[in-house]
């Protein structure tokens, strides 16, 4: 049944051919979150998977992981944190630093955002080549949050970063993947 659901959200996702430059297949959540009983559907699942277990905080990263992750944690009833891009955050932040397919980024929290030994779900809306998840990862366990799983709405597995993130020890979950042979 649960797959049924994670279908009916990865039908729901817009691809965009050559955006934001030629080759490039975008995943678009916005049907999704256009969507009431879509949106719901997707919350849900995440919900039902993180309900029964101990966790202190929900983190999202900017931007469509705060869509995500807020909703999560108003459900669970618990806190949220964002991770933002570099030069977003008013008070004392730290930053990780990460390495893209043609740039380089850095992302950065509160200092203050976590407590150590915080149990901390970390989720995004996609996960590519894993440098923006992983970056986070190190941020919140430099924090010294116990990040117990990392989750994600889109998994696009030919990039790498499900692997990547796996090799930092880190548990993944995502709701549907796309290959580059899916429309």
């Amino acid at each position: 049944m649960q797959t049924d659901y994670a279908e009916l959200v990865r039908r729901t996702i817009r691809s965009v051919p050559d955006w934001p430059r030629p080759g490039v297949v975008f995943r678009d959540i916005t049907p999704v979150l256009q969507d009431p009983r879509t949106f719901r559907v997707l919350i849900d699942l995440f919900v039902y998977r993180y309900m029964r277990q101990r966790l202190d905080l929900v983190a999202g990263v900017d931007a469509r992981g705060f869509i995500i992750g807020s909703v999560l944690a108003y459900e669970l009833n618990l806190g949220f944190v964002p991770v933002r891009k570099q030069g977003k955050l008013p008070y004392r932040t730290v930053a990780e630093s990460y390495s893209m397919e043609y740039a380089n980024a850095s992302v950065e929290m509160h200092a203050d955002a976590v407590r150590p030994g915080q149990r901390v779900l970390l989720v995004d809306d996609l996960i590519a080549t894993g440098g923006t998840m992983i970056a986070a990862v190190k941020l919140l366990q430099r924090l010294g949050a116990n990040v117990v799983e990392a989750a994600t709405i889109i998994d696009l597995p030919e990039l790498g970063g499900a692997a990547a993130v796996a090799q930092t020890g880190t548990p993944l979950y995502s709701v549907c993947q796309f290959g580059s042979e899916t429309p």
